[in-house]
């Protein structure tokens, strides 16, 4: 038993996690949000009849338990002073604003926060600017109505609703952990590679092969699943962003692998010269994906100053899907490379045979 999973549990255990990853992902809702607001801004005095259209909402269906804020920070909120339920995704919450806030700054941000029992909390921050002439907040008496207290939790599995990404939050299970199998993909070849330089055994040169075969078939899935996902997030797949242009650059590097592989008949020669070129490909890939694209500006998150996925965008539930795709993917890319790794085998002994 112990032998069995130690020689093929590992693969099955790839496809379990892969298969895991695709359901989860495509099943588990998003968490209610709020995709829109009107007004954006307005003076402090003001009555605002602020209208919220909500996505994955039920507010009809909650609308004798509906509870809505506007917070300025933890300890400073302003309750709806009546909320007007239009259907589930539509409702139009009042608010009464101070003539004055207890802020130093002429403009403050305030948070939309809404609360039922069936949806839990759905806020947006930055959902109304105000403005105040005159700014006085040790003259404030602060009166914001009843509490923000015993907030809803709502629907135990879900993932983060983003107002951008919406419903293609769930190409994080695809993309990303595609980008993390290729380059454990290419640490793999690099190393086997290293090992063909120090000791000239034909199977290292043979797994480098293989490996780098798979890690560009990830890249390529990875490249395309990221095309799609800038269509519907940056507007058009290829917008000539500094992360899409080195990624290609870095893919093209490694396709001229293969070119200059099988251009050379001698063996030897053959895999001297391609475990050499792959060394240069991985210190190549480094600067061109990890490096570059943080100096400029870039639309990707992670560079050009664009914050990467962090906790408050990855939760728990998130984590549960994506560190499984991350291992599932590198599984899989490890079994298909053992694949090709036959089959080159099998070629060249049949080679060796005519």
């Amino acid at each position: 038993m112990m032998h069995w999973l130690r020689t093929q549990g590992w693969k099955y255990l790839g496809l379990v996690l892969v298969l895991y990853s695709i359901v989860m992902g495509m099943v588990v809702p998003l968490h209610s949000g709020i995709s829109a607001r009107t007004p954006l801004s307005a003076d402090a005095g003001d009555t605002v009849a602020m209208h919220v259209e909500g996505y994955n909402t039920h507010f009809a269906q909650a609308q004798e338990e509906l509870r809505a804020w506007l917070m300025l920070d933890d300890s400073l909120t302003l309750a709806a002073s009546r909320i007007a339920v239009q259907d589930d995704r539509h409702l139009v919450a009042t608010f009464v604003l101070p003539p004055l806030l207890p802020t130093e700054k002429q403009v403050a941000n305030f948070t939309l926060v809404i609360d039922n029992p069936i949806d839990g909390v759905t806020l947006l921050p930055e959902a109304l600017f105000v403005r105040q002439d005159t700014v006085a907040p040790q003259a404030v008496v602060w009166q914001g109505g009843p509490e923000m207290a015993r907030l809803h939790k709502g629907p135990a599995l879900t993932f983060p609703f983003r107002n951008i990404l919406r419903e293609t939050i769930r190409n994080t299970y695809f993309h990303v952990p595609m980008w993390f199998a290729m380059i454990l993909v290419f640490i793999g070849s690099v190393v086997y590679s290293i090992r063909y330089l120090r000791r000239q055994q034909p199977t290292d040169d043979a797994y480098a092969a293989a490996l780098t075969t798979t890690g560009i078939v990830l890249g390529m899935l990875g490249l395309f699943t990221g095309m799609i996902w800038a269509n519907y997030t940056w507007g058009r797949p290829w917008s000539g962003d500094i992360k899409q242009n080195m990624t290609a650059i870095a893919l093209l590097v490694y396709l001229a692998y293969f070119v200059l592989r099988y251009s050379l008949e001698d063996r030897e020669v053959r895999a001297r010269v391609s475990a050499a070129y792959n060394v240069f490909a991985f210190a190549a890939l480094i600067p061109l994906i990890f490096v570059i694209p943080r100096l400029t500006d870039s639309l990707h998150p992670g560079n050009g100053g664009n914050p990467a996925i962090g906790s408050e965008d990855l939760d728990n539930t998130m984590r549960l899907v994506f560190y499984p795709a991350v291992i599932g993917w590198t599984l899989i890319g490890y079994w298909i490379s053992q694949l090709l790794w036959r089959i080159n085998r099998l070629e060249e002994r049949l080679l060796d045979e005519e």
